[in-house]
């Protein structure tokens, strides 16, 4: 079983992103959405210019015809009154900074009443962004809360993503719900838990809305006076999703977002560049299930947009988690992954894997096959199953359902080179 210390390292590191999906669920993705952030705003606010010209065009028509009127013969005072009427009538004032207190004294505006401590804050001035964090304590126990505020491109994967419930099997939780508002904002209220393997019980509840305009507002509040390495301090988080939901629509949140200046200094693709290819998440999923073997039965199933999907099999045995992620552009690093690995007649590279999965859940195997097409395009298929049936869970057997020749056929399959 060829296996390099840079495929090692990968499978490491494609556990502990799953897993960070759950341990950091702040949704605080400032940096993978820079350029995406970027663009919204840009074009949020073109949007607005054009409406407001739009506005002014019609006033200032009205303008032409009472100039026309008034001072038909004075045709250039016409158009300079026009002009002016025009740059009068299209200048928007720039929304006003928001200080680091303004946003900390309009969360405590907007809560119950308590007490408070521990209070900090960030304004929209700040590099990364507008937040508050603080303690809250209703009588009932201190609890941690924290808001950020931010702009995503409206319409853009990174808006759904924000709004989009976690699935079961990589983070388990309570209760989720994504619902759209009267106002074309979608909102959900996710009850959960800071870490999603259960190793601590310290509860995560989270409000997340995005307006139609590209607004994010994001509340987290926990049932402890800090989101990790305190002990609990009362049952449940202080704040209703009722509550959750009141305080994120607050008017005050969007002219905060607005205030946020454009971000110079960070890279961002070109207009004309390419976006890189990525296959769907249904049809990988798809793929994924159409090729398990006789003899397991597929019991759950699920994914992301792009590039990623699981099953979960049963073959009499327990429940076994199987997943793929397929990528492309990936030709420029075959050497560091499969430098040792196994070359097929057709060009196609082959490495495998069987050792220890998640170290934090004891037992946890994780056996894996990982291949790179021949081409240009890069394209690499990478299959695991572990023992467990979920990310964080506890094994339910002692190996995967399927054999290390049956995951290498999953990955070799010619039916992913349809994804290409």
């Amino acid at each position: 079983m060829p296996e390099t210390g840079h495929q090692e390292s990968f499978e490491d590191r494609l556990v502990a992103a799953l897993h960070a999906t759950g341990d950091r669920f702040d949704t605080d993705r400032s940096a993978l959405a820079a350029a995406g952030e970027t663009r919204g705003r840009r074009r949020l606010r073109m949007r607005r210019r054009a409406s407001v010209l739009g506005g002014a065009a019609g006033i200032a028509a009205v303008g032409v015809g009472g100039s026309l009127l008034l001072a038909s013969n004075d045709a250039s005072g016409s158009r300079a009154a026009t002009a002016a009427s025009s740059a009068s009538a299209s200048a928007t004032p720039a929304p006003a900074p928001a200080s680091g207190d303004r946003i900390l004294r309009a969360l405590k505006e907007l809560l119950p009443k308590g007490e408070f401590s521990q209070e900090e804050a960030r304004g929209t001035d700040h590099p990364h962004g507008p937040s508050a964090r603080l303690v809250y304590d209703d009588g009932a126990g201190a609890a941690a809360l924290g808001l950020s505020l931010r702009q995503v491109e409206p319409g853009s994967r990174a808006a759904r993503d924000a709004t989009r419930c976690p699935d079961q099997v990589t983070v388990p939780h309570d209760s989720c719900t994504t619902s759209r508002l009267p106002d074309g904002s979608m909102l959900m209220l996710f009850q959960g838990y800071e870490y999603p393997d259960r190793r601590v019980d310290t509860k995560r509840w989270v409000a997340e809305l995005v307006t139609a305009e590209g607004q994010h507002v994001s509340l987290n509040e926990w049932n402890a006076p800090a989101e990790k390495d305190a002990e609990i301090s009362r049952p449940e988080p202080p704040l209703t999703p009722g509550r959750l939901k009141e305080i994120v629509s607050a008017a005050v949140w969007r002219g905060v977002v607005d205030a946020i200046p454009e971000p110079t200094g960070r890279p961002s693709l070109p207009p004309e560049a390419p976006e890189a290819t990525e296959a769907p998440g249904g049809t990988v999923g798809a793929t994924l299930a159409r090729l398990m073997p006789d003899g397991v039965k597929v019991v759950g199933e699920g994914g992301q947009e792009t590039e990623y999907a699981y099953v979960v099999v049963d073959d009499g045995k327990g429940g076994s988690l199987v997943q793929v992620n397929v990528q492309h552009g990936m030709d420029d690093v075959a050497d560091q992954l499969y430098g040792s690995a196994e070359t097929l007649p057709d060009g196609t590279r082959v490495a495998t894997r069987q050792g220890p999965g998640d170290s934090r859940v004891p037992g946890a195997v994780m056996w894996t096959a990982d291949t790179l097409r021949a081409g240009e395009d890069g394209f690499r298929v990478v299959v695991s199953a572990f023992n467990h049936a979920t990310l964080q869970g506890e094994p339910t057997r002692t190996a995967p359902a399927l054999t290390m020749r049956q995951l290498r056929e999953i990955a070799l399959s010619p039916e992913w080179d349809a994804l290409r």
